[in-house]
């Protein structure tokens, strides 16, 4: 590594801060997309609404009133 005058180190420098750059632009599209709930939630519409019903039923009693049936069975 000693044998790289200045110069070619502040080039190398240089070249990764440009690659660097791009990589965080990228990322940071990547992020925008993943985040954006409104397109997840269009991809996704199906899962979510399963999702959303399995919560009502659960949020309305629904395991609650399957466990009483079943204890007066016995």
């Amino acid at each position: 590594m000693g044998d790289r005058s200045p110069e070619e180190i502040r080039a190398s420098i240089e070249e990764n801060r440009k690659a660097l750059a791009v990589s965080l632009d990228k990322l940071r599209g990547e992020v925008a997309e993943i985040t954006n709930w409104r397109k997840q939630l269009t991809v996704h519409r199906r899962e979510a609404i399963i999702g959303a019903v399995i919560a009502g039923f659960l949020a309305g009693g629904g395991l609650t009133g399957f466990g009483r049936k079943r204890k007066r069975r016995r």
